[in-house]
């Protein structure tokens, strides 16, 4: 029983440990990475037809209540279920996520030792280095036009 708590303490002691100096990673990226855009987007969310009132996550495979956030695993991006302000029964999505990737250009590289694809989102978002004097351009995002009905 004694060999039992002691290993129990020690797995205590690795938890706290790990979960510290991953806090402090994520602090430390978040202070490097205050340039990170998201993009955000409100699309029709999936609903299920025996779960109504409620978001279905597919990357989760599970339902959520309005109000509540998703990470987007394996894509880096998170997404939120929102009731509609003009029709409380209708629900949506909003998808926060990287956005388009850039233009391409000779002289800007994804810098792999900077991207940590399994960071939380938005440290997951690709970081690219550029020659000096070089910036990133990105493709126009297209507005969603309201629809005519």
């Amino acid at each position: 029983m004694i060999k039992f708590s002691v290993l129990f303490c020690v797995a205590v002691v690795v938890a706290v440990f790990l979960s510290s100096a991953i806090a402090a990673e994520e602090e430390k990226l978040s202070k490097n990475d205050e340039n990170i855009k998201v993009y955000k987007r409100l699309i029709p969310a999936d609903v299920l037809r025996d779960f109504p009132g409620m978001c279905f996550a597919s990357t989760r495979c599970a339902t959520v209540e309005p109000g509540k956030t998703w990470d987007l695993t394996p894509f880096c991006g998170r997404s939120t279920c929102v009731q509609s302000e003009d029709n409380p029964a209708k629900l949506l999505e909003l998808v926060e996520d990287c956005g388009p990737l850039p233009l391409t250009n000779e002289k800007c590289k994804l810098d792999t030792d900077k991207t940590n694809k399994t960071a939380s989102f938005p440290f997951c978002c690709p970081k690219f280095t550029c020659e000096p004097g070089v910036t990133l351009e990105y493709p126009e995002v297209p507005k969603d036009e309201p629809k005519k009905e």
